[in-house]
C-alpha cells in the first residue's frame, strides 16, 4: 500500500510516506499493550484532561487542521472547517459525559444486591477512511480513550497527512507514548494486527466489502468488533411537503462534501403530484452549482477525492445508462485540471438495473416517482443498506409514522441533520452494526461486567 497525498483539485502529488518496517510495527503494538496497562487504572477526571485539552487545540487552531483536509480529499474549506469544529466537540463530550456513561447500574434481583459494572478491555484497532479525515478519528478516540482503550489506528492511504496530524494533536494535548498510535501499514500487517492477542476489538468504518474482510477476520480471532459500512439513504418527499425547505435540504444532502458521505441523500422517492416540480427544481439547483478551488470559499462544488473515484462513479453512471435508465443531469467529468465531475441525476431506475442496489459515493442522486406514501417506504426499504434517510412533509406525526416504518438505523425528519455528538450513528443490514457517538457509541469497547452479593445457600 502507498501512502500518497494527491491534491484531487490538481491532481498533483503533494507528498509520499513510506510504511512502516515490520520492526516498528511490533515496537508500536507493544508500547500501545505497555500504554494500556497504566491508561486502564487512570481516572476519567485524569483521562479529560488530555481529551479536552485535544479539543481546546482543534477549536483554537481550526484553519491550520482544515487545511490539509482541502489539500488531500479536495473538500471545500467551509466544510472542511465545520468538520474541525465538530470533531472538536465530539472529544469535549466525551470528555464530560464518559464516567456517567459508564457509571455502574443497579440491578434489582429478588435476593441480594446487584450491579453492572463498566470496565475497559485494551487496545483496539481502528480502521478508518479519507471522506471524514478527523471527524472519524474523532468518533472513536473521544469515546474509547475516555473509556480507558488505547488505540492503534490505520487511517485511509490518500489522507496521510491528515493521520500524522490528529496523532500529533493527542502527542501535544499530553498523551502517554502508546496511546493513540497511527500507522502506515499494509494489508498484510492490518491481517497480522487482528490475529495478534494483544489486540482485543476492531472498529471499521468503510466499504462493504472491507467490512466483510475484516469483520470475518475478527470473528475468526473471537474478538469484538463494530462495522459503520456504505449506505444508499433514501430521502421521502411526501404530497404536503414544504418544497422550498426541501429543495435546501435535496441539494445539501446529495452535495455535502461531493455526496461522498454513508448517509447522504441518494435515492430521492417523491410522490407523484410533485415528482415534476421538485425534479425540475432540484435540476436547476444543482445545475447552478460551480467548480472551482476547495480553497476559495466562493466555489460551490469540489473535486471528488482521487482520480480512481471519479473514474469508478464515471463507470457506474455508464452502466446504469446501458440498463436503461435516463440521465437527466450530468454524467461526465468536468473540463479542468482536477477530479471533478458534473452533478447528475439518474431517472427510470427498474429493479433489475445494477443502479437500483449500489451506492453512488459521489455527485449522483437517483430519482424515483413513487404513486403515494407507501409505495414510498416500500420503495426505501428496497435496499440491501440500511444506514439513514430522512422524509419530508408539514404533519410531523406523519413523518414519523413513516420514519418508524423505515428500515434504517437513523431517520431524519424535515432535516438531515446528523452532526451533534449526542446522536448515536450507525445501521444495520449492509451498512453494518455497532454504533457511535451518543451513549451508545462508549459502550461498544467494554466489558460490562455483573457483580451480585447474596446470602444464598449451595442447592443440594
Amino acid at each position: 500500500m502507498s501512502y500518497q497525498s494527491f491534491n484531487p483539485a490538481t491532481g498533483k502529488l503533494v507528498k509520499s510516506f513510506p510504511e512502516i518496517t515490520d520492526g516498528e510495527f511490533e515496537g508500536k503494538i507493544a508500547e500501545a499493550a505497555k500504554c494500556y496497562e497504566n491508561w486502564r487504572h487512570g481516572t476519567y477526571a485524569e483521562r479529560a484532561v488530555i481529551i479536552s485539552r485535544a479539543a481546546a487545540i482543534l477549536a483554537a487552531r481550526v484553519d491550520d487542521f482544515a487545511k490539509p483536509m482541502t489539500i488531500e480529499m479536495g473538500k471545500r474549506i467551509s466544510e472542511a472547517r465545520g468538520e474541525v469544529e465538530f470533531s472538536s466537540r465530539i472529544l469535549a463530550y466525551y470528555a464530560k459525559n464518559a464516567q456517567k456513561f459508564l457509571a455502574p447500574v443497579k440491578l434489582h434481583p429478588t435476593i441480594g444486591e446487584a450491579h453492572m459494572e463498566s470496565s475497559p478491555i485494551g487496545v483496539i484497532f481502528c480502521v478508518e477512511p479519507w471522506n471524514f479525515p478527523y471527524y472519524q478519528l474523532a468518533r472513536v478516540a473521544g469515546p474509547h480513550l475516555m473509556a480507558g482503550n488505547v488505540l492503534l489506528v490505520k487511517h485511509a492511504s490518500c489522507v496521510p497527512q491528515c493521520a500524522i496530524a490528529f496523532e500529533q494533536l493527542l502527542i501535544e494535548a499530553g498523551a502517554p507514548t502508546g496511546l493513540y498510535t497511527n500507522l502506515l501499514i499494509s494489508h498484510d500487517q492490518s491481517d497480522a494486527i487482528i490475529d495478534d492477542p494483544r489486540i482485543k476489538g476492531v472498529a471499521l468504518t468503510g466499504s462493504v466489502a472491507a467490512g466483510r474482510s475484516l469483520a470475518a477476520r475478527a470473528g475468526k480471532n473471537l474478538k469484538v468488533s463494530s462495522m459503520e459500512l456504505g449506505g444508499s439513504d433514501a430521502f421521502i418527499v411526501l404530497e404536503d411537503a414544504d418544497l422550498e425547505h426541501t429543495i435546501k435540504w435535496a441539494v445539501w444532502g446529495r452535495m455535502y462534501n461531493t455526496g461522498q458521505t454513508c448517509c447522504a441523500a441518494k435515492r430521492f422517492i417523491v410522490v407523484e403530484s410533485l415528482a415534476a416540480e421538485f425534479l425540475a427544481r432540484f435540476t436547476a439547483a444543482l445545475n447552478a452549482l460551480r467548480p472551482g478551488d476547495p480553497m476559495d470559499e466562493k466555489t460551490t462544488l469540489g473535486p471528488l477525492s482521487s482520480e480512481s473515484a471519479l473514474t469508478q462513479l464515471l463507470a457506474q453512471v455508464n452502466e446504469a445508462v446501458a440498463g436503461g435508465a435516463k440521465l437527466v443531469l450530468g454524467g461526465k467529468r468536468i473540463d479542468r485540471p482536477g477530479s471533478y465531475m458534473e452533478p447528475s441525476i439518474l431517472t427510470d431506475i427498474k429493479p433489475e438495473n445494477p443502479a437500483f442496489r449500489q451506492e453512488f459515493f459521489g455527485p449522483v442522486a437517483l430519482f424515483f416517482r413513487v404513486k403515494d406514501e407507501d409505495a414510498a417506504i416500500a420503495l426505501a426499504n428496497a435496499s440491501d443498506f440500511g444506514l439513514g434517510g430522512s422524509v419530508f412533509t408539514r404533519d410531523e406525526a406523519r413523518g414519523k409514522r413513516v420514519a418508524t416504518r423505515i428500515e434504517t438505523g437513523m431517520m431524519f425528519i424535515n432535516n438531515i441533520s446528523w452532526a451533534d455528538a449526542e446522536l448515536p450513528f450507525g445501521g444495520i443490514k449492509d451498512s453494518g452494526y455497532g454504533r457511535e457517538l451518543g451513549d451508545m457509541g462508549i459502550q461498544e469497547f467494554v466489558n460490562k461486567k455483573l457483580i451480585r452479593t447474596a446470602h444464598l445457600d449451595a442447592p443440594a
